[in-house]
């Protein structure tokens, strides 16, 4: 007699885990737009390409158009980290009240520490020597360039508001008009700089201006 043989028992597996579409993202969208953002101060937007763009943050064309869109996006993303970065460098400085002298002393080295900066070369400030000629046909960037030229204008003049409160300035000194002297130095600096001035020149060019602000005013 022959015996039949038992049918195999169906195997019951686990369903296979569902497949991720697309690629993982092997990048970190906070680096890749610090990466954009040097590239954008030493060459400018015009100067820098969608290739060198992709080469300095290891990302492809898609892979940027989808995290940052197209050129011009990345660029005010970038220009909007820069600010940001900026307003952290600087703004404990502003806040510190310290006599009129040393305050501006210390805000203006703060900036001469960003402006000198960069691996190939000093770079200046990304509003002054970046942002503001894309201003002059873009409404959108040129909105951002105006509103941070508006931000450091009141930064100096709460400065100055203070120093004249305290008795440090005359009755008859004008905060607001002393502001932006010291906004142009800023940008006076921030110019000289990316050309390459010397610090020492630009600190004493800094320390005329102090003298001329604060020493005109009384």
């Amino acid at each position: 007699m022959v015996q039949k043989s038992k049918s195999p028992v169906p195997r019951i597996d686990s369903p296979a885990p569902p497949k991720r579409r697309g690629r993982p993202r092997a990048y970190e969208p906070d680096v890749a737009l610090g990466k954009a953002l040097d590239l954008f101060r030493k060459d400018g937007f015009a100067a820098t390409s969608l290739d060198d763009l992709s080469a300095a943050t290891g990302m492809n064309r898609p892979s940027l158009y989808g995290a940052f869109g197209d050129k011009r996006e990345l660029f005010i993303k970038s220009y909007r980290r820069y600010r940001e970065d900026a307003r952290v460098a600087m703004g404990t400085v502003f806040r510190d009240e310290l006599p009129i002298r040393k305050r501006l002393e210390r805000i203006y080295a703060v900036a001469l520490d960003i402006y000198l900066s960069g691996e190939s070369g000093p770079r200046g400030c990304f509003t002054v020597m970046t942002a503001a000629s894309e201003a002059v046909h873009d409404p959108d960037i040129r909105a951002m360039v105006l509103e941070g030229f508006t931000e450091l204008d009141k930064a100096f003049a709460a400065c100055f508001r203070l120093a004249k409160e305290k008795g440090e300035l005359p009755e008859g000194a004008d905060p607001a008009v002393l502001a932006q002297i010291a906004s142009a130095t800023i940008h006076t600096i921030a110019i000289r700089a990316r050309a390459r001035t010397p610090r020492k020149e630009l600190e004493a060019l800094v320390n005329g201006a102090i003298s001329v602000m604060v020493g005109v005013a009384k």
